[in-house]
C-alpha cells in the first residue's frame, strides 16, 4: 500500500491516512507493506519515505492518492508504469467542480492499464477486520481545553456495510453507528464514480461473507440499468436500504454542485428500488434504524403485525404509523382474544386490558405479564410479527421484563422490535438491554413501527422471489 502525499504534519489529510495504516499495522490489523510517497521527506512515522512511486522497488497492489488534482495525472502514469493494480484518489477539483477534462485525463489512463479507480472526490475505503482505514478524518480532536474528545470513531467490526457517494454522509454515518453500538464490515465513499460505482460494490457486497445488510447513500445512479439488474440479484441474498438524496429540484441542484452526479426525477428512483427488492429509506433516521432491524431480526413471513404495549397513547402511534406505511394493524383472531381473557380469569393480566390489537396492558403491567402476553401473542399464527412497547414509568415494571421478554422472544423466528419512550438512565437502560438481547429497541413508536416496516417488505419481498426460507436458513449459519 503507497500513499502518495504522505505528510509528517499532522493538520494534512496524508498524514491523516499513513497514520491510520501505520497504527493498524502496529496492532497486527493491517498485513501489507507500507510505503509513504512524498519527495520533501525523508521519513514518516518511522518509515522511509519516497520521491515518487517508481522509486519504490517492491511490487505496490494499491495506492492512495491525495495530493492536488492537477497533479494527479503524474502520479496514475507512475502507477501505471509500476504496475498498480488499484488506485483511490481522494483528492477533489474534478468534475464536481466543472473539471471534468482532467477527470477523464486521469480514468483513460487508468483504463489503459487495466488499473480500477475510486473515485475522485472521495473518502475510500474503511474495512474493520483487515484495518484497511483511507479515511482522512482524524478519530480525535483536541479542545481549546486540551481535552482531546473523540470526533470520527471507527465502527467496531458487524454485519453492516456503508456504500457512500458522499464522503462527508459516510463520515457522519461511522459517527452514527459507533455512538449507537452498531458495527460494521466495509465503507465504501466512491465520490464522483469515474470507474468503480454502486452496482459494482453492491455485486462484491453480495459475496461478501462479513456483510449482511447494505446501507446505500446516493445521489444519482448514472448506470441505471445495471443498477437495477444487479439490485435484483443482492437483494434475493440481503438487503439493501437506499437513502436517495437530491428528491426535489433544490436538492438535485445541490448533487451537481457536491458530487457532479444528475440526480433525475425521483419517481424513477421510487420505481426502480420497488422492482428491485430496495427499501428505501425517508430520512437519515429510518435509513439506520431500519438497518439495525434487519441486521438483528429476521424478516416477517407475512403482514400480519400485534403491538403490546402498557400505554394506549404509544400504541395508537405506532398503529397509526404501520397503516400510514401500508401495513393495516388487523384485530386479533376470536382464538386469541380468548386466551387473553382467561388470561384475565386467572388475574395474570388486568381485568380492563384491551386485547384486540394493539393488547394494551395498562399502567398496571408487570414484568411477568409482558412475559406471558408475548408469549399468547407469538403462538397465534396469525401474528407475523410484533411490536412491544414497553414504557419504563409504570411502577409494576421492573428492569427484569426486558429479559423475560425476550427470552420468550428468542423462541420463535418471528421479528420483533421494541420501544421505550425517554432519554432517562432508566430508558436509556432499557434500550440497551434489548439490543444487546438481539432485539432492536427505538425511542418513538413510530421508529419501531417504520423499522418493522421494513422487516415486513423485505420478507414480503423473498417470499415473492421464493427465497424466504433460504434467507432463514443463511441468518442461522451467519
Amino acid at each position: 500500500m503507497a500513499v502518495v502525499g504522505a505528510s509528517r504534519n499532522v493538520s494534512k489529510a496524508g498524514h491523516v491516512i499513513f497514520k491510520n495504516f501505520v497504527e493498524n499495522r502496529t496492532r497486527g490489523i493491517f498485513k501489507g507493506d507500507l510505503y509513504p510517497i512524498n519527495p520533501n521527506e525523508d521519513r514518516i512515522l518511522s518509515y522511509r519515505c519516497y520521491g515518487s512511486l517508481t522509486d519504490v522497488i517492491d511490487p505496490v497492489d494499491t495506492v492512495v492518492v491525495v495530493i492536488p488534482a492537477q497533479s494527479v495525472p503524474k502520479v496514475m502514469r507512475d502507477a501505471a508504469a509500476k504496475k498498480v493494480r488499484a488506485a483511490v484518489i481522494i483528492s477533489a477539483g474534478f468534475g464536481e467542480i466543472g473539471n471534468t477534462s482532467l477527470e477523464e485525463e486521469v480514468k483513460n489512463i487508468a483504463r489503459g492499464v487495466g488499473m480500477r479507480l475510486l473515485g475522485p472526490n472521495c473518502l475510500g475505503v474503511y474495512d474493520s477486520r483487515s484495518g484497511v482505514d483511507m479515511l482522512f478524518l482524524p478519530e480525535t480532536k483536541v479542545l481549546e481545553s486540551g481535552d482531546e474528545v473523540v470526533a470520527t470513531p471507527r465502527p467496531v467490526p458487524g454485519n453492516l456495510a456503508v456504500v457512500s457517494q458522499s464522503g462527508a454522509f459516510g463520515a457522519a454515518a461511522l459517527d452514527y453507528l459507533t455512538g449507537r453500538e452498531m458495527g460494521i464490515s466495509k465503507f465504501v465513499s466512491f465520490g464522483n464514480k469515474a470507474d468503480v460505482d454502486e452496482p459494482e460494490v453492491l455485486s462484491y457486497l453480495e459475496r461478501d461473507e462479513d456483510t449482511r445488510v447494505i446501507l446505500l447513500y446516493a445521489e444519482g445512479i448514472a448506470s441505471g440499468r445495471r443498477f437495477l439488474e444487479v439490485a435484483k440479484e443482492v437483494t434475493k441474498q440481503k438487503p439493501i436500504i437506499a437513502l436517495k438524496a437530491g428528491r426535489t429540484s433544490s436538492g438535485a441542484r445541490a448533487a451537481a454542485s457536491h458530487t457532479g452526479a444528475l440526480s433525475g426525477a425521483d419517481r424513477v428512483y421510487e420505481s426502480a428500488f420497488a422492482q428491485a427488492g430496495v427499501i428505501r429509506a425517508r430520512d437519515m433516521d429510518d435509513f439506520f434504524h431500519v438497518a439495525k432491524a434487519l441486521s438483528l431480526q429476521p424478516p416477517a413471513s407475512g403482514d400480519r403485525v400485534s403491538i403490546l404495549t402498557d400505554a394506549g397513547g404509544p400504541g395508537v402511534m405506532a398503529a397509526d404509523e404501520c397503516e400510514m406505511l401500508g401495513i393495516r394493524i388487523r384485530r386479533l383472531p376470536d382464538e386469541t382474544i380468548r386466551n387473553f381473557e382467561k388470561l384475565k380469569d386467572q388475574e395474570r393480566i388486568p381485568k380492563f386490558a384491551t386485547n384486540l390489537n394493539p393488547v394494551d396492558l395498562t399502567g398496571s403491567a408487570s414484568s411477568e405479564m409482558f412475559e406471558v402476553a408475548t408469549r399468547t401473542l407469538l403462538d397465534d399464527p396469525d401474528v407475523d410479527a410484533l411490536i412491544v412497547i414497553g414504557l419504563h414509568h409504570v411502577p409494576g415494571l421492573k428492569e427484569d421484563f426486558v429479559d423475560r421478554t425476550a427470552g420468550v422472544i428468542r423462541q420463535y423466528e418471528k421479528p420483533v422490535v421494541a420501544c421505550d419512550i425517554g432519554e432517562t438512565e432508566m430508558a436509556m437502560y432499557v434500550r440497551s438491554r434489548f439490543d444487546k438481547q438481539g432485539i432492536p429497541s427505538y425511542s418513538s413508536p413510530e421508529d419501531a413501527a417504520r423499522s418493522m416496516v421494513g422487516l415486513v417488505k423485505y420478507g414480503l419481498y423473498l417470499k415473492k422471489q421464493g427465497r424466504y426460507e433460504q434467507y432463514l436458513a443463511s441468518m442461522k449459519t451467519a
